[in-house]
């Protein structure tokens, strides 16, 4: 029945199959970021576009466009050309958000590249796409980025600039590097950004009009569990609606200012951060470099910031900082919370005490550029905190079984989303494509999904991650909720571990509350008589952090392998088991 539904999206019917197709009474936008930035310009050229409080940087749409258009022109000088990838590894900084928006007016396809990544990544990153340049930092916290380059490229040291031939990274020719010293065979960032003549500036224009809005402009690499990441491609037409839609959802107009902690080589920060703003003329204000709970707090308070963006994690770190009562949020009134479950009371704390009335709940993939599900700010707490709201404009979603049949409501499945969001696929790799987006144009996201009667999804977790224990299918998620029930419980990561009996045995990584003496014995003595007994977990840790990736994504997999990695040398100290 997969393609012949007939969707009901007006909410005062019941869906009574998992097919929910979101509004479309607002037009896509059909035109390039260039073109959307500079319609911007003209709307609020002295509007304060961008703030980056570590760098003392604040200034105006038309000041932002003056220093765009000359990178942008900078680029073009050196031999950048429409289609050539450019890589990006660099933290939050103004130089950042210039590289994002000069690619985009010369058609260049900008690679984001992890600030964390080291060589072997690196390298792995720039060949896979064929990177044809790389801005790059000099450093970030522990990592020696020009040495790094050295060391895959020590050709760099006996090259002009722009005519690297390296064995190592044979497609990389230019690298360009921040700050005022000299490096031997790099260009200086500073050297590209001359003021522009006049026909340079018409050049630019000329090379901006040959642009589509279903060019490729961005490819993020998916952080995978398993094998190398995946370079997700996005175009214009992607990432320029996400990034409107999700402005939208949170009302942001040109008066609004939006506090973006997050990474922006992510999507979360360079879509629904940088474009969210650009597309309402809003000004995007970066704390730091990386994430500082004191330093946001004080960033969203001196600035005064009416939204603020964050994965749980990162809320839950500004509630808990001593300094917490000596800033004035009450500017808030709304923010994205995304990237993880949000607990019922990390949900009202930060409606409560820092002011975010309206803060809404975003789901999607970077394939999905990245949002395909979100809350609205009149919906209930309940559907913030248990659901991921329901399709977003122009997006459709089902739920489907394991032989593709679309599920009736209330029922668990793979969540698949078809749509203008969906990325054109994975950069030189027709297999993977294939098997991530079907003949339909159905993106299969690989989590697990219920859709409730008026289209909302609750998701219960990742289809690898189910845990089958002696034929029964265990729901991660479903245990987690139910764990956070227990007032000492502040977080909580459930999963499978290997067994030779049962095949799999339920994991728990607990967070207690600050002061808690919460014992093994006591959270096992809660889940008896309220959860199956197959779903209580059968090892448990206590532990004060979870290992996840620098945009506040769980790593499960590793909790996995560190536990399993100890249960192996029979550590029974660390964990405790019903004989």
């Amino acid at each position: 029945m997969g393609e012949n539904l007939i969707l009901q999206t007006n909410d005062r019917h019941s869906l009574e199959f998992s097919h929910y197709e979101g509004v479309t009474s607002t037009p896509l936008l059909r035109r390039t970021i260039g073109d959307a930035f500079d319609e911007t310009v003209a709307l609020y050229p002295d509007v304060t576009a961008l703030i980056v409080d570590h760098q003392n940087v604040s200034i105006s749409y038309l000041e932002y466009q003056r220093a765009i258009n000359a990178l942008a022109v900078g680029l073009l000088d050196i031999g950048v050309a429409k289609g050539d990838r450019v890589g990006i590894w660099l933290p939050n900084s103004i130089e950042w958000c210039l590289v994002q928006f000069a690619t985009a007016k010369i058609g260049a396809i900008l690679v984001c590249v992890n600030p964390a990544y080291r060589t072997y990544e690196l390298e792995y990153a720039l060949n896979k796409v064929g990177c044809k340049a790389l801005f790059s930092a000099t450093s970030f916290k522990s990592s020696n980025y020009l040495g790094m380059l050295y060391e895959l490229a020590p050709e760099l040291k006996n090259c002009e600039p722009g005519a690297l031939v390296s064995a190592k990274l044979p497609y990389l020719e230019t690298v360009i590097r921040l700050g005022e010293d000299s490096s031997p065979g790099m260009y200086n960032f500073s050297g590209l950004c001359s003021q522009p003549t006049d026909e340079q500036l018409l050049s630019l224009e000329r090379r901006r009009s040959e642009l589509e809005p279903n060019d490729a402009i961005n490819i993020q690499f998916t952080s995978g569990t398993t094998g190398n990441p995946k370079g997700a491609t996005l175009t214009h037409h992607n990432v320029l609606n996400n990034g409107k839609f999700v402005g939208d959802g949170m009302r942001l107009t040109h008066k609004d200012r939006l506090c973006i902690p997050v990474p922006l080589y992510h999507c979360f920060g360079m879509v629904m951060g940088n474009l969210a703003c650009v597309t309402h003329g809003a000004t995007a204000v970066f704390p730091g470099e990386g994430f500082d709970p004191e330093i946001t707090l004080r960033v969203v308070s001196e600035q005064a910031c009416t939204a603020l963006y964050g994965v749980p994690t990162m809320f839950v770190g500004m509630l808990d900082c001593p300094a917490f009562e000596d800033f004035d949020l009450s500017s808030l009134r709304t923010g994205i919370m995304a990237g993880a479950l949000c607990p019922k009371n990390v949900m009202t704390q930060v409606i409560d005490k820092m002011h975010m009335h309206d803060v809404l709940i975003a789901y999607g993939q970077t394939e999905t550029s990245p949002v395909n599900h979100m809350t609205t700010d009149s919906d209930s707490i309940k559907h913030r905190v248990s659901t991921v709201g329901k399709a977003g404009p122009h997006l459709e979603i089902k739920i489907i079984d394991s032989h593709g049949e679309v599920l009736s409501t209330g029922r668990r499945g793979e969540i698949c989303c078809r749509g203008y969001a969906v990325m054109q696929g994975y950069w030189g790799d027709e297999e993977q494509t294939g098997k991530t987006i079907d003949s339909h144009g159905w993106l299969h996201s690989g989590d697990v999904g219920i859709m409730d009667q008026g289209g909302y999804v609750q998701v219960v977790g990742r289809i690898k991650d189910i845990i089958i224990r002696s034929g029964e299918n265990i729901y991660p998620r479903e245990v987690e909720e139910f764990l956070l029930t227990h007032p000492e419980v502040k977080d909580i990561q459930v999963f499978g571990v290997s067994d030779k009996k049962y095949g799999e045995q339920v994991c728990a990584w607990i967070v207690l509350s600050e002061g808690s003496v919460l014992t093994e014995d006591e959270i096992k003595l809660h889940c008896r008589a309220r959860i199956s007994y197959f779903k209580i977990p059968f090892y448990i840790r206590f532990v004060t952090e979870f290992p996840m990736t620098v945009t506040g994504k769980i790593q499960k997999f590793k909790m996995r392998q560190t536990t399993e990695a100890e249960l192996s040398r029979a550590i029974p100290k660390k964990f405790s088991k019903d004989e």
